[in-house]
């Protein structure tokens, strides 16, 4: 079909001409930053769907009250987009609206002859979020649920803290959460969102979908789990609701069956598991006097338990040894009458906060020039050596250089002054903004033994050092961690951290492992800038032993 840019209204051609800036832009759910732009894209059309609706009397009464609907709530969201779409699942609602209900509008109303509202919305679906941003959205709630162990319904009610505004999720948000977790075999949270869906349903919420879909996902996802009497009940009870149900009929059988089996195994082996019984009893009893210590515990809980504020607690001895300063590197002439505030963050590996680094304005300045470009960003594949998107990076960036802006010049000058390293070997400044629940997940900054080439294009060596800037506060989550450690540090706009990769031997130093927690609640943008060998050689001399 060939749509004529001659029937469409003069304020189109605008939103064309700022849509086919967005049309360079994926993976929408990776970055908060891009995703304000669908706001403003979404409010023009609503603007449009009520001109639409004026000019189209007789339209039905559903289209109205889904533009009062979304009028009121797009009014909203674009007074604070960022804000607005810090809270996760504001941000998840957006990618489902886009991807899918919009689409379901434009079934609704694709028999009326008018070519304005019609067209317009056809033009821009082809630069809407698509099943991955949705899909991809849904599993960042997940992921949130996970790190920072919140309920269901603590998630669907909204109630997070730090939320600017609140948003309810519909049993239909639910269950599209627990189907897309069933997709992905997740049976765990299958079950936590049918059953919120069911719990809503219950207290009485309207929905389009009726309480038979909701047990027939549940009970499956329980059976899955190896609880039969659970998904047992779960199957008599939607048979009750529907007593014709196929599925259900066919899986209460195999259930009972399954569960007089059980049964009859248990009891012919109770004399064996009563024995066993005393001795795990035996068992538990010493472990309990053994608590595991914070070293032994898994990475992926260790990370999860710091995101939460949690871990090892510095000893009061350490923390008494920490301090904060005014700071002038050494009688630096820049900094020599108007010092730096600066203050440990830990003892080892070394880890420095300086405040009040950047202002508001060169923070706006740097987003401003950063967000045309912002990409999602990848990894290095160990496997291939290429460049890649991945799971445990979910966030967006763009690399600005020198010649960008004499801002940039004046902020690596400003770095360069500070560490006393030199920055013409160092990469270029990395902005980057973290979408919903984005995170980084534990890696190094610096190349191990195992990958001696892993920043030889550059020929600069490797990355001796890191310096990050916070250019936001963030509400809730999105810590700076350092498992190995136990170090947490939180963003603080306008601050920055920094620390050395490597020991003054060239050695590389592994407690600086360090991963960014999901953003619970906020929007969190940062910029760091990664300092390498060369060229520091006089700098930071080569120290005598390997851990020095």
């Amino acid at each position: 079909m060939h749509w004529t840019r001659m029937k469409l209204p003069c304020w189109c051609f605008m939103l064309l001409s700022c849509l086919e800036s967005l049309s360079a832009y994926n993976d929408f759910y990776t970055s908060i930053g891009h995703m304000t732009d669908l706001l403003y894209t979404e409010k023009d059309l609503v603007t449009s769907l009520k001109d639409y609706i004026k000019a189209e009397e007789t339209k039905l009464e559903q289209v109205k009250q889904w533009a009062d609907r979304l009028d009121s709530l797009t009014a909203t969201a674009t007074q604070d987009p960022e804000g607005f779409l810090g809270h996760p699942v504001n941000a998840f609602k957006l990618m489902k609206r886009l991807n899918t209900e919009w689409g379901n509008l434009e079934s609704l109303v694709l028999s009326d002859t008018t070519d304005g509202f019609i067209s317009n919305l056809t033009i821009q679906r082809q630069h809407f979020p698509t099943d991955e941003d949705q899909t991809g959205a849904a599993k960042a709630l997940l992921r949130l649920q996970d790190t920072y162990k919140l309920d269901a319904n603590t998630i669907s009610t909204g109630d997070l803290p730090g939320v600017k505004h609140k948003s309810h999720m519909t049993v239909e948000d639910c269950y599209e959460l627990g189907k897309i977790a069933y997709s992905d075999v997740d049976y765990y949270h299958t079950e936590l969102w049918m059953a919120q869906a069911l719990r809503q349903l219950e207290e009485g919420e309207e929905s389009t979908l009726d309480k038979v879909t909701v047990l027939d996902y549940l009970s499956y996802a329980i059976y899955q789990q190896g609880e039969m009497e659970r998904a047992l009940a779960y199957t008599k009870t939607l048979l009750e609701l529907d007593p014709e149900h196929q599925r259900a009929k066919g899986n209460l059988k195999y259930f009972e069956f399954q569960l007089e089996k059980q049964k009859k195994s248990e009891a012919e082996n109770e004399t064996e598991k009563q024995e066993r019984g005393k001795r795990e009893t035996t068992e538990k009893i010493k472990k309990k006097k053994s608590k595991k210590a914070f070293s032994l515990i898994p990475e992926r809980k260790k990370y999860e338990m710091l995101c939460r504020g949690e871990g090892i607690k510095m000893t009061p001895r350490r923390q008494s040894r920490l301090f904060c300063r005014y700071y002038d590197n050494r009688h630096n002439p820049q900094y020599l009458l108007a010092p730096v505030k600066q203050q440990d963050e830990w003892d080892s590996p070394y880890i420095v906060r300086y405040l009040d680094i950047l202002s508001d304005k060169e923070i706006e300045k740097v987003k401003q020039l950063a967000k045309p470009r912002l990409r999602r960003a990848t990894v290095h594949d160990p496997q291939t050596g290429k460049l890649t998107t991945a799971q445990y990076r979910v966030s967006k960036s763009a690399w600005l250089t020198t010649y960008e802006d004499p801002l940039i010049e004046r902020i690596n000058q400003r770095i360069e002054d500070l560490t006393g390293l030199e920055m013409d070997t160092a990469e270029e400044l990395q902005v980057a903004n973290y979408g919903v629940g984005g995170q980084y997940e534990p890696h190094f900054d610096f190349g191990r033994k195992d990958e001696p080439d892993a920043f030889k294009e550059l020929g600069t060596g490797n990355r001796i050092a890191t310096w990050l800037f916070y250019m936001s506060d963030v509400a809730a989550g999105g810590a700076t961690v350092f498992p190995d450690v136990g170090a947490a540090v939180w963003p603080q706009k306008g601050t920055a951290v920094f620390w050395y990769n490597l020991f003054a031997s060239g050695e590389g130093d592994y407690s600086t492992r360090h991963a960014a927690c999901p953003v619970l609640v906020g929007n969190k943008w940062v910029s760091n800038k990664w300092i390498h060998e060369r060229g520091q050689e006089w700098r930071r001399p080569c120290g005598l032993n390997e851990t020095e």
